[in-house]
């Protein structure tokens, strides 16, 4: 029977579905089959292009009439009950893995004599293949309930007699209904809490990466929610009937229902693919779903980014109409009675109801620029606490906003743009109105290509434009005197700039270009130089603001790659940056970004980094010539002095210390660091290691290790670090003249955060001082990595660069971030005799990219062929098992 009828199972009608289930009456082993087999048609049918809407709407009707033969075969025909379709399917919107709500309705004082074949009846559809979910009710413990609790209310709102007796449905609706419980204006608040809440919960990081298509912001709850509150107040049922009574615009019913059809897609898909109820686009989903969309790679814009971008544009579009329509619900319902005076703003806006609306009909289509002076308005009247701009006046900016075309190159238009940029108070509320609403991206078209975009990684939280805008936003911040006590130096440096607006438009096009074809820092630098020009600023002007976004990487990758106590790394950098001014702008625009980018980045120790490239490059550039090697240690030497000094060190006894160091000792640590140093060896024991924990505020936590020269310190300190659950961030390697080593390595708890506990520090001592006591390299911790990361491979990339000046052969390593990656590497430099001098980690989400700066055991460079093969396949062989042991 199946084989022959699989290819139509998916179009069955109800006459031959009935047939089909006659064949086996009461038999729900037969009846799973046949569900098992009609969900793969489905499948099948989905994959060959049928869209979800129709699926869904078949399957609603195939479990209807399942579930109706179920019970006209097990229950009465007499009953006193009825059976009922709730929540989402009594909405008829009934996936293949959704859950099946339904409530059975009876007659008060009357369940005994029906109680065991209402069990037999949810044992069957259990057995037959189906996740039921159930209640057994009166009407007036409906109405109860309801009272109660406003998501049992909205569940019976949505309900549909299936089968039984139909004057208690008729009751509990009336029950139910406004007359009685939850009036309109009741009931719209607690949707609005209920909705607020949900966009807590479901609007962080995590969940934008991953998010969930049913509840996320943008979801199909967002839909929902028009329909319930419209359903309360006006009682309609369904967009369709909104469109017919003229609640509706055309073209607002039509993205509601395009937007429906595409998460419906999603979803359906989700189901498929899991064979569960998943509604969560995670990661490894995301790969699927773009695959099964059609989605192909290019070689700037991944499929699953693609179909991702078309994923967040829709859900940030639906959000849009969400905002539009409740608005005007409440303005319905709390204000229609009431229709105060509007308060005049200027020529063309008004406030009413603590919202702005236009003064006259059209506005927008009889003067366009409108559409860019109503969020002037708003910055300006800020001190009247206006709420938001009013439903009708949003509803004719998504009608008219294309016509920003027509007056985008005008001179009005760019001199307002840039005056809003120059308001000392809502720039970036600005920018943001503006994104929401759809004004921006037509405004400045390149801003437009980025809405939505994600890239596929663990490091860039954020779609391209939100996290443009969190950068303008960190910029803000600075010229805020609330938040001047977060970076309070940084905010000074804010207060000089003579022109901040230049800052701000470098941070709205350093990313203009990421997903274009080409390196996006140039790109971006030449629509910035653009649009700069077209904006009247200079030559000058344009060129710092093309400048910073072409090098807007510049300064971060120097500070987490290259050794910055290294006076020619600060020399080159200062040759590529030349002024102070521009110095200034890179160095708020970088941090600025990087907190930007994703919150586990920013820590004390890339603080340290940055903030010590910014003071050495401002001193070469104030002075007008490099700094010297000999000078920089003189001035190290001297203030190092002074802390011993204050220590209560004699001067005989600090210089006994330094004696056993070369020069370069000098410049790898800071005066406070030395001074460290110098207590830690004056007082160390002289027959074991001495280690030492401190959290410096401006550098993180560092564990510093003295003692006498050993075999594999590197492996067996990294993989004692590992076993303790930390992050290595940076290692500095120091020998002295008589055989001891000095390292130091800067650590932070596996999640990124600093180490501020002393009874953590103290642990961390502890068990690193015994196992090096040891001399014994524990096994590292085979700790699996995180689910998210699993999702992603990056194939091991090792580049070797040999720095003549310096004596040492840089290696940069690009791989999978796993726990004891840098044990793996430590136990390969001691099979091969090579010599760790200092190390640069970095992690970019799920990848690491590291700086390893190495010599022989003679402290000469790696320059052997067979030597650097050996080590890139040692390497690569020894990570490759790591990745395998850790999935």
């Amino acid at each position: 029977m199946s084989a022959q009828l699989k290819p139509e199972l998916a179009e069955l009608s109800a006459a031959e579905l009935s047939e089909l289930l006659s064949h086996n009456p009461g038999d729900p082993i037969a009846w799973r089959q046949l569900l098992t087999e009609i969900r793969q048609a489905q499948s099948e049918s989905f994959r060959n292009g049928t869209p979800a809407s129709e699926l869904i709407t078949r399957y609603t009707a195939i479990v209807d009439q399942m579930l109706v033969t179920a019970w006209a075969t097990l229950v009465p025909d007499d009953a006193p009950a009825a059976l009922v379709a709730v929540g989402g399917y009594g909405r008829g919107e009934l996936l293949p893995r959704s859950d099946i709500d339904l409530l059975v309705l009876y007659a008060e004082g009357q369940l005994e004599q029906i109680q065991s074949e209402l069990g037999a009846f949810i044992t069957f559809a259990w057995d037959m293949g189906l996740e039921v979910g159930h209640s057994v009710r009166s009407p007036a413990e409906c109405a109860s309930e309801a009272a109660a609790d406003i998501t049992v209310v909205t569940n019976l709102m949505e309900s549909r007699l299936l089968t039984g007796r139909e004057d208690l449905f008729t009751a509990m609706d009336q029950a139910i209904g406004p007359d009685n419980i939850w009036p309109d204006d009741q009931f719209f608040k607690a949707k609005m809490a209920e909705q607020l809440q949900r966009y807590k919960q479901y609007d962080d990081t995590a969940y934008k990466l991953e998010p969930n298509v049913k509840e996320g912001p943008g979801g199909l709850r967002d839909i929902q929610i028009i329909g319930w509150v419209t359903q309360r107040h006006y009682g309609t049922a369904g967009l369709e009937e909104l469109h017919a009574q003229g609640l509706l615009k055309s073209n607002e019913l039509s993205s509601l229902i395009s937007g429906r059809e595409f998460l419906w897609q999603v979803r359906f898909a989700l189901h498929m693919l899991t064979n569960r109820a998943e509604d969560r686009l995670l990661f490894d989903h995301q790969l699927r779903v773009a695959e099964l969309f059609g989605y192909q790679d290019k070689s700037h814009n991944l499929a699953v980014e693609q179909f991702m971008q078309m994923y967040y544009r829709t859900i940030k579009g639906l959000s849009a109409l969400n905002d539009i329509f409740l608005q005007l619900m409440d303005e319905d319902i709390f204000h229609r009675k009431q229709r105060d005076e509007p308060q005049v703003l200027d020529d063309h806006f008004q406030l009413r109801h603590g919202f702005i609306e236009c003064r006259e009909a059209n506005l927008f289509q009889q003067r366009p620029l409108a559409l860019l002076e109503i969020f002037r308005t708003w910055a300006n009247n800020e001190h009247l606490k206006i709420k938001g701009i009013s439903a009708d006046t949003l509803r004719e900016i998504r009608r008219d906003r294309e016509n920003i075309a027509e007056i985008r190159d005008s001179r009005e238009a760019r001199q307002l743009f840039m005056d809003m940029l120059r308001m000392e108070r809502g720039v970036l509320h600005s920018l943001r109105r503006m994104n929401r609403y759809g004004i921006l991206g037509r405004y400045i078209p390149a801003f437009g290509k980025i809405i939505g975009r994600m890239q596929y990684d663990l490091f860039h939280t954020l779609t391209v434009d939100e996290h443009t805008l969190f950068v303008v936003r960190n910029i803000r911040r600075l010229a805020v005197p609330e938040f001047r006590h977060e970076f309070p130096a940084l905010s000074d440096l804010h207060d000089q700039l003579n022109k901040p607006e230049l800052l701000y438009l470098a941070g709205l096009f350093h990313d203009i270009a990421k997903g274009r074809e080409g390196d996006h820092s140039e790109l971006g630098a030449q629509d910035a130089y653009d649009f700069c020009q077209s904006h009247g600023l200079s030559s000058q002007d344009s060129e710092t603001v093309s400048w910073l976004v072409r090098y807007h990487l510049l300064m971060s990758l120097t500070a987490q790659r290259k050794d910055v106590s290294d006076p020619d790394v600060v020399n080159t950098f200062v040759k590529q940056v030349e002024t102070l001014d521009r110095l200034n702008l890179l160095y708020l625009l970088t941090v600025c970004d990087i907190r930007a980018t994703n919150p586990k980045l920013w820590n004390g120790f890339r603080e340290g980094l940055l903030r010590s490239l910014y003071s050495s490059a401002r001193r070469v550039l104030e002075r007008g010539d490099p700094v010297g090697m000999t000078e920089l240690i003189a001035e190290t030497r001297q203030a190092a002095r002074l802390m011993c000094l204050e220590y209560g060190l004699a001067e005989a006894r600090i210089d006994s210390v330094w004696e056993r160091f070369e020069d370069d000792y000098f410049l790898k640590h800071s005066a406070e660091e030395i001074a460290w140093h110098v207590q830690a060896i004056v007082n160390a024991p002289a027959d074991q290691p001495s280690v030492l924990v401190r959290h410096f505020r401006d550098r993180g936590t560092a564990v510093l290790i003295y003692m006498k020269d050993a075999p594999k310190l590197f492996g067996i300190t990294s993989s004692c670090l590992a076993q303790l659950g930390l992050s290595i961030l940076d290692a500095r390697i120091q020998s002295s003249l008589d055989d001891f080593v000095l390292d130091t390595f800067i650590v932070s708890e596996a999640d990124g955060s600093e180490i501020t506990d002393p009874n953590r520090r103290q642990e961390i001592g502890k068990t690193l001082g015994q196992t090096l006591s040891r001399a014994e390299s524990p096994q590292p911790v085979a700790r699996r990595v995180s689910q998210r990361a699993r999702h992603f491979s990056t194939p091991v990339q090792i580049y070797f660069t040999v720095d003549s000046d310096k004596n040492q052969t840089l290696m940069e390593l690009v791989a999978d971030d796993r726990p004891g990656l840098l044990a793996t590497v430590g136990v390969v430099f001691d099979e091969l005799d090579v010599e760790l001098r200092a190390a640069k980690i970095g992690t970019i989400g799920e990848r690491a990219e590291d700086v390893f700066f190495l010599t022989d055991r003679q402290g000469r460079a790696l320059t052997d062929p067979a030597v650097l093969h050996a080590l890139r396949e040692g390497v690569t062989e020894h990570i490759n098992l790591l990745t395998d042991s850790t999935k």
